[in-house]
């Protein structure tokens, strides 16, 4: 019955928070494209060249950085001090996206490895428990399952720390970049910035509600689990 109630609650919680923050993945696909900014931000030198010009910005002259046109995902590793760089040369968003990974890459070291253990932990832990749970072998589901979700609010505001905080700065960043290039007019810089803003604010929403989802989606499953086995 307390499992029962739980899946109750976490359906209720997860439907409020989709009305509060709104989300829909129709708005941000409605930013993947601007045919005038697009024209804009490819006057740019290339991704890897912003890359290394905005890492002597912030002051990292550590980070390696790898382009591959190939993949979709544009992201920092901690673990192997690294940029990877996705197919980003026909969006006007690519220096924002550069900039909010070379931010990422001057967070503070101890934050950034406690979401890389922290995230592995958190999933490892619920990978066992599952399997434990259907095996009919773990006591106390109760307890694990409420461990689990701990677990979960830590990886949640370790995660979403590190992520806002790159979103936020990243418009700034970008928008100091494309002043000192001189590349672009005022208007330019204003409009995509602009863009940069409208997307931002849905971006971030949807982020965090994406993370929490994530957390939502596991704690269900382990629910059914542990009430059926």
């Amino acid at each position: 019955m307390e499992f029962i109630i739980i899946l109750v609650v976490l359906t209720l919680i997860y439907i409020f928070l989709k009305i509060v923050f709104s989300v829909k993945i129709k708005k941000l696909k409605q930013f993947e494209k601007d045919e005038y900014l697009d024209k804009v931000v490819s006057k740019y030198p290339e991704n890897t060249q912003i890359c290394e010009e905005i890492l002597k910005k912030v002051k990292n002259n550590t980070v390696k950085i790898e382009e591959d046109p190939n993949a979709n995902t544009t992201l920092y590793l901690v673990m192997s001090n690294k940029i990877f760089i996705a197919n980003l040369n026909k969006s006007y968003t690519r220096i924002q996206t550069i900039a909010h990974e070379c931010l990422h890459s001057i967070q503070d070291k101890k934050i950034l490895w406690s979401n890389f253990l922290f995230s592995n932990i958190y999933l490892i832990y619920f990978i066992i428990i599952a399997i434990l749970g259907i095996l009919k072998i773990l006591p106390y589901k109760m307890l694990f399952l409420a461990i689990f979700l701990v677990l979960g609010l830590v990886y949640y505001s370790i995660r979403t720390y590190l992520e806002n905080d790159a979103m936020i700065k990243a418009r700034f960043l970008a928008k100091e970049y494309m002043e000192e290039k001189g590349i672009s007019s005022k208007d330019e810089i204003e409009s995509l910035v602009k863009k940069y803003d409208e997307l931002n604010d849905i971006g971030i929403k949807f982020t965090n509600f994406k993370f929490f989802e994530g957390i939502i989606i596991k704690a269900v499953i382990l629910s059914f689990i542990f009430m059926i086995f």
